[in-house]
């Protein structure tokens, strides 16, 4: 729990409105540098907004992924990394799927039928008082997509323990070569996370983004936009944690 409020208070726009919040205190006893952090704080918090800026960031993260298996030791097993799960009291679990994790589940569902691969789910708890994330993907796996998880992992807490305790779990089973499934502008950090694991990872991304002609509504802001924005700066700060460790 202080780990997510951290991060969401580390990058934008969170991060950008305490900035902009410290700059209009500022003001009071130093104007020249409370209003310079102000207005600079204010235009980034509008870039950020703009669709033009978080697509792109997120398609910066997306390149050069490891897409191709290899040719001497194919993946035998797929990984798939729980995002979110909702709670929701009229399923059996109390949670169901969120739009993310179901987004990595239709990619994973799809490779299965292409490949006859078994699947392994990752997830832990989110939430205090709620079943983990795994178990909500095996459920939407199996109802939703016809498609049975093999495996479930439901003890793991971040990107990092989805990697090892998935290992730990396939390892046993002769499977040293795998298909990870993801969202493309996460599996950059998802690939440090598998190191040192002792397994080959491939990747297997949902649908990248993609930079179209530029139009004139890419230059006016949007919520989603800054969405996006979360999500390119976490992955940024993620990498950059991962390295250093």
């Amino acid at each position: 729990m202080i780990k997510t409020v951290f991060v969401s208070l580390a990058v934008p726009p969170a991060s950008l409105l305490i900035l902009i919040l410290a700059g209009l205190l500022l003001r009071r006893r130093w104007p020249c540098a409370g209003s310079w952090l102000t207005r600079l704080s204010a235009i980034a918090l509008l870039l950020c907004s703009l669709p033009l800026v978080s697509v792109s960031a997120l398609v910066a993260l997306e390149a050069g992924l490891p897409t191709t298996p290899p040719a001497d030791h194919p993946p035998q097993a797929i990984i798939v990394l729980g995002a979110e799960a909702l709670r929701d009291h009229v399923e059996p679990l109390g949670t169901r799927v969120g739009p993310m994790t179901l987004e990595r589940l239709r990619s994973a569902a799809a490779l299965h039928r292409r490949t006859g691969l078994p699947i392994l789910v990752t997830g832990g708890t989110t939430e205090p008082d709620t079943a983990p994330v795994g178990l909500a993907m095996e459920a939407s796996l199996r109802d939703d997509f016809r498609t049975p998880a093999h495996w479930v992992e439901s003890k793991s807490s971040d990107t990092r323990e989805n990697a090892r305790f998935s290992a730990d779990i396939l390892r046993p089973e002769g499977i040293t070569s795998v298909y990870v499934v993801t969202h493309a502008w996460h599996m950059k950090r998802a690939l440090l996370a598998f190191e040192g694991t002792g397994l080959t990872v491939t990747a297997a991304p949902t649908p990248p983004d993609s930079l179209r002609s530029v139009q004139v509504t890419d230059f006016l802001p949007r919520g989603s936009s800054l969405q996006q924005a979360f999500y390119a700066f976490h992955e940024i700060i993620g990498l950059i944690w991962y390295r250093l460790r």
